[in-house]
């Protein structure tokens, strides 16, 4: 019990330190903004877990399409939770960084076995789509509080999952 109480202590004194900054954005919309980006942060780790699974475990006709494209899918992945969390950190609030919190705010659930190929593509459709909406919820509140940092890093994160959930779905297509 004594370990969650520090824990706890360590959380309010990361909070104290988010409220002495001043960038213009008030508390409570950082707050906000940083709730919002962890579940986006929770989404994109998911997602990033998801696409290298099916790069490792992918077999069939289209292997080596889409063992090379999940590679190329996932080490983007991996470059936005970096980015994702170090924005959360610059709004003065602790990222998320254990299963535990990933799979508490994520919208994305996990996949358990392994798919067939092209179920594998839809699953990765239904994620990247589901990273959209997740970012997409985040704007209002980024927007009133004139967030242009964390704007343009939704912006990019969205066109990115858009674009990438269109070349999957091209490959459902017949």
């Amino acid at each position: 019990m004594g370990k969650d109480k520090d824990k706890d202590k360590d959380k309010d004194k990361e909070k104290d330190k988010g409220s002495k900054i001043n960038t213009g954005i008030n508390a409570q919309d950082r707050q906000e903004i940083a709730e919002g980006l962890s579940r986006l942060l929770a989404d994109t780790y998911t997602l990033y877990l998801k696409t290298h699974n099916f790069h490792w475990n992918v077999t069939g006709p289209m292997f080596q399409t889409l063992h090379v494209m999940f590679e190329t899918q996932y080490t983007e992945l991996a470059l936005a939770v970096d980015a994702i969390a170090e924005r959360i950190r610059a709004l003065g609030y602790p990222a998320p960084a254990t299963y535990t919190e990933f799979s508490q705010l994520s919208s994305i659930e996990e996949t358990l076995g392994v798919p067939k190929a092209k179920e594998m593509i839809q699953l990765l459709v239904e994620g990247q789509e589901a990273v959209v909406r997740t970012a997409r919820s985040v704007f209002p509140t980024v927007d009133a509080a004139n967030d242009e940092p964390t704007a343009d890093l939704l912006t990019q994160r969205m066109h990115i999952h858009e674009k990438t959930a269109w070349m999957l779905r091209s490959l459902l297509e017949e």
